[in-house]
């Protein structure tokens, strides 16, 4: 059973996007594994459930790994669109602009910065949090500042009625 999903003309296209080492042979079955990798993105699937007519997935898998780190999947979609201009098919009503912004810890983004900054950072958060724990502490729950007498919340009586002594 065949799964095709490129034809012979997006084959080729593809197929001069591909590093192929400069010694050693042409891998036989290039064509097979890059639409592996194509059949794995588009079942969500793990690399291990990928069947044998793609080749064994370690293979497929190092493949991947080889073209990602070339730059292929970056590449290719740049490669389609000048080829798409250079025949005068584009059409930029279909351009989509992803404007989505995710805030992540600095840590995660890789930023690195000094101590310095850090510390300058981490007591401005600081502040910024006493400060607004302050403003909701002064608040009640329609929203008007609390005006607390001198003997406390109650008058300085701790009970509700105060006629029966």
């Amino acid at each position: 059973m065949t799964r095709r999903q490129l034809t012979d003309e997006q084959w080729k296209f593809i197929e001069s996007y591909l590093p192929i080492g400069g010694f050693g042979p042409h891998p036989k079955r290039l064509r097979q594994q890059f639409e592996g990798v194509i059949w794995r993105f588009r079942t969500s699937s793990q690399w291990r459930e990928m069947p044998g007519e793609f080749g064994p997935w370690p293979t497929v898998y190092g493949r991947f790994r080889v073209w990602r780190d070339a730059g292929v999947f970056t590449a290719l979609p740049e490669g389609v669109i000048a080829e798409a201009a250079r025949k005068g098919k584009t059409d930029l009503s279909l351009v989509s602009v992803d404007s989505t912004t995710t805030r992540a810890h600095h840590d995660t983004a890789g930023m690195r910065i000094g101590k310095e900054i850090m510390d300058a950072l981490e007591e401005a958060a600081a502040e910024q949090e006493q400060a607004r724990q302050k403003g909701a502490a002064r608040r009640n729950r329609t929203g008007r500042t609390k005006v607390t007498s001198p003997g406390g919340k109650h008058g300085g009586t701790s009970g509700g009625d105060t006629s029966s002594a």
